[in-house]
């Protein structure tokens, strides 16, 4: 199983949505760094949600539920997306201050590449904040 960080503001789709939903399409995902990430994601892979911009923190867990697919949201057929489902919330969201203060997480994607939308984690980095977060790893 590999790990994932997915990025998104909470105005625009936001954890709530997606447990409301229960599961969405990871669409409009524009960068090639970003978009061979999810190539590389297979069913069953999980990753942390991430509230950007608003929030700054890991607030949930999703699985990968449909691998690597043709985006509907781009006229091109250039890009793709992945769809994940809600496992579960974070109890206690971990905040993107916490992360950056880490010394168990300073080569995290995130922190070295603040932009890219969908980043690898780490083994090590996952269970390390799944306990910061209070879930199960």
């Amino acid at each position: 199983m590999a790990y994932w960080l997915f990025k998104s503001e909470p105005s625009t789709y936001s954890w709530d949505q997606l447990v409301a939903e229960g599961q969405s399409g990871w669409d409009g995902v524009r960068n090639h760094q970003a978009s061979n990430n999810m190539r590389a994601m297979r069913i069953g892979d999980r990753g942390f949600f991430y509230h950007s911009n608003e929030g700054l923190a890991v607030v949930g867990v999703v699985e990968v539920a449909a691998e690597y697919h043709p985006d509907p949201t781009d006229a091109t057929g250039k890009w793709g997306m992945v769809t994940v489902r809600p496992v579960m919330a974070a109890k206690t969201p971990v905040t993107l201050k916490q992360i950056k203060a880490d010394p168990a997480l300073q080569t995290m994607a995130l922190v070295r590449q603040s932009r890219l939308s969908v980043s690898p984690v780490t083994e090590a980095e996952w269970v390390h904040i799944c306990h910061l977060a209070g879930v199960e790893p």
